[in-house]
């Protein structure tokens, strides 16, 4: 398997494994915080979602969809606010905010999908390139690829613990 194949494997799997964990949720409890947990879903999807969109901006030079996210504090039912969901931010309670849950894991989902096609069609020479993809940190795509998977995990891992303090079901049962 080329590199290339084993990263988009590896971002689209991400994506796989994320979603297995937002069974139960809808658009009543998309954008429920329980005591003891930094975020919501809907939060944790669109936060997720831009990082990945981010990064494949740096690579692809296309910009951020203007379909899945509006350049404000809030978002709408169809878009995510990218103040609301950027790093540092608080989830807002508020579900008009947000897109509804269809929506957030269809634009989560988009933004896998383009990252995966970039690094599946990238030459190795694009993928060796050092690129600043945040403040103070440069790094080769290839680099980068399983720090933004890591990324998707550490908030899929705030997810399962929303599920348990919200009572819900485990996904494996």
């Amino acid at each position: 398997m080329k590199q290339q194949e084993m990263l988009a494997e590896m971002v689209l799997s991400g994506r796989d494994l994320f979603v297995r964990y937002l069974a139960g949720f809808d658009d009543s409890t998309h954008t429920r915080i329980a005591p003891g947990c930094p975020n919501h879903v809907a939060w944790c999807l669109g936060h997720c979602a831009l990082v990945m969109y981010r990064f494949a901006e740096k690579l692809d030079g296309m910009p951020l969809p203007a379909s899945d996210f509006v350049v404000a504090d809030l978002g709408d039912p169809q878009r995510f606010g990218t103040e609301s969901v950027a790093f540092g931010s608080a989830p807002k309670l508020d579900a008009s905010a947000f897109p509804t849950f269809a929506r957030c894991q269809q634009i989560f989902s988009d933004a896998t999908v383009r990252l995966a096609r970039w690094v599946s069609g990238a030459t190795t020479e694009q993928l060796e390139r050092n690129t600043v993809f945040f403040p103070r940190f440069e790094a080769p795509a290839w680099r980068v690829v399983p720090r933004v998977v890591f990324h998707s995990g550490h908030h899929c891992g705030q997810v399962a613990d929303l599920r348990r303090a919200l009572g819900m079901k485990s996904i494996f049962a």
